[in-house]
């Protein structure tokens, strides 16, 4: 089944799925269009597979044959669109502008920290046209924002947060990916702390957390994921710090063992960048799962954790990022003057957490100390 969207008032309203044939915009389309049957469009480059994720949702998925550097195309996709959400083109500011011009409301799930930023900047544009654009909708950034959020509501003034990351090698992780961890592997960044932002490495300053889904402990080591630099933001805590670990655990202790001895800085060379990425793309190795745990330690002293785990990131991202997506379909009006937000300024986060349940993502938010 192939729909092309022409525009006119019978076309309003519509969900486009930008790379809807790809691991997180399936999940999306899915999701969807279980919610919003017949308004949901899968969009891409390849008719055939777009056709396909149509076929397999019994038709409940329409598909739209879409090449996003056809400017006329693109056009005609944003005029029967309410919300587009961004799995493909996510890092095209371009498009994101295009769709907030034209009063669309924008999904994306890009985890580009600089990309997101240069998003934020088109938040008086957005509140011109009333159209309201929702970042941060992925695992990290996305779903440790919402833990993140819990924390803050259950103890109020939080002194500091820390954020750990688990992700499965099991998994067919996208080359856009693979290439942004990779990029990320032997980097500096400024972290955000209460006597202001200081210089952190990655794979650096371990420290182990209890991970739910049957991981246990692991030792986590920082990275440069948004969230950390979003929530500080965002929530008003100084203190926030993201780390990261790998399942089969054997994998992160050789990473941090290779930054150790200094052989990560290898990857400054473009060459050794594109071979690591090419062979983690096809190599294969511990679970398909993931899971993020927040814990939190208040003012007064009390301290809260929340977590979240389940199978697939990439399938995840195409949930949180179609729970958003569906929401603002259904009341576009939640903030009228429009405007560019990240998932934890826009919803309960334990409205969203509660809803993962029945998509196979379990959730714990009643940890307190």
């Amino acid at each position: 089944m192939s729909q092309r969207v022409a525009g006119g008032e019978e076309a309003q309203g519509n969900v486009v799925v930008l790379g809807g044939y790809g691991a997180v915009g399936k999940a999306a389309c899915r999701v969807l269009g279980t919610r919003l049957p017949g308004r949901v469009l899968a969009a891409g480059r390849d008719r055939g597979k777009v056709e396909a994720i149509s076929r397999e949702t019994g038709g409940k998925v329409l598909s739209l044959r879409l090449d996003l550097d056809d400017p006329r195309e693109v056009g005609r996709a944003l005029d029967g669109a309410r919300v587009v959400v961004a799995c493909a083109g996510q890092d095209d500011v371009g498009l994101a502008r295009e769709c907030l011009r034209r009063g669309v409301h924008y999904v994306n799930v890009s985890a580009s920290y600089e990309f997101l930023a240069e998003i934020e900047r088109l938040d008086g544009p957005a509140r011109s046209t009333g159209a309201t654009a929702v970042l941060s909708v992925g695992l990290a950034p996305g779903l440790t924002n919402l833990l993140a959020k819990r924390c803050v509501d259950v103890l109020g003034d939080v002194r500091s947060l820390d954020l750990y990351v688990l992700i499965g090698l099991g998994e067919s992780h996208g080359e856009a990916a693979v290439r942004w961890t990779v990029d990320n592997l032997d980097k500096r960044f400024a972290a955000p702390g209460a006597a202001g932002p200081r210089e952190v490495g990655s794979l650096e300053d371990p420290k182990a957390t209890v991970f739910p889904g049957g991981y246990g402990r692991r030792t986590c080591y920082r990275f440069n994921f948004p969230d950390q630099h979003i929530v500080s933001r965002t929530l008003g805590v100084e203190e926030v710090a993201t780390r990261l670990c790998f399942d089969p655990a054997w994998s992160t202790r050789l990473l941090a063992l290779l930054k150790r001895v200094g052989a990560l800085r290898m990857l400054r060379c473009r060459g050794v960048r594109d071979t690591l990425v090419a062979l983690l793309t096809q190599v294969r190795a511990g679970s398909e799962g993931f899971a993020v745990t927040a814990e939190a330690e208040g003012a007064d002293g009390r301290s809260f954790s929340c977590s979240a785990s389940g199978y697939g990131e990439a399938r995840a991202t195409g949930v949180i990022a179609a729970l958003v997506a569906e929401r603002l379909h259904a009341d576009p009006s939640t903030l009228e003057s429009g405007g560019v937000y990240h998932a934890e300024q826009v919803f309960d986060p334990a409205e969203i957490l509660r809803s993962l349940d029945e998509h196979g993502i379990d959730v714990d938010l009643c940890m307190v100390d």
